[in-house]
């Protein structure tokens, strides 16, 4: 009886290991699929993360940096761009302050949260890239072009990375 006691409480140890959700992560989940696939980032301790990308109409860089809460949100921080046009902001609305420096514009923003934002990756030969911890990911390579993905900040368990696509090399 004492063997299956202690069989049954590491099984369930082993389970509740599997299970939990205690890994923090990026996570870009496919959407438009029934199956959808879950590529993550593993979230270190650095909060602060940006996507580059180069605009398919200006054909210029776009810098947008974000910052996680410690809620799991994302904060935006800035837009920083070159061109006004099509898709880029010229002004501030509230919440917000838009300066020129240098021949760059800044949008800044002061609170600004979401849990949550969809991002699509284009079938088209312009620079999409995630930066983050010192690491830059191409997105164009390391995600399906011409699919939209949602992306979060999300906790995922040990089963859930297993089952994911791992981006971060490992």
């Amino acid at each position: 009886m004492r063997k299956f006691a202690l069989a049954a409480g590491a099984g369930i140890l082993l389970l509740c290991f599997l299970l939990l959700p205690v890994f923090t992560a990026f996570t870009f989940t496919e959407t438009r699929t029934e199956h959808p696939a879950v590529h993550y980032i593993r979230k270190t301790g650095e909060d602060r993360f940006a996507i580059r990308y180069t605009h398919s109409i200006h054909l210029t860089d776009v810098l947008e940096s974000y910052r996680v809460t410690g809620d799991g949100r994302i904060r935006l921080l800035r837009m920083e761009y070159e061109d006004l046009a099509i898709g880029l902001p010229g002004h501030a609305e509230a919440g917000e302050t838009f300066t020129e420096r240098d021949g760059k514009y800044i949008l800044e923003y002061e609170d600004k949260t979401l849990d949550s934002f969809n991002l699509f990756v284009a079938d088209i030969d312009a620079d999409l890239e995630f930066r983050y911890d010192g690491r830059r990911h191409d997105l164009k390579k390391e995600l399906e072009r011409g699919a939209s993905y949602l992306f979060e900040v999300k906790r995922l368990s040990l089963l859930g990375m297993l089952k994911g696509v791992n981006m971060n090399g490992g």
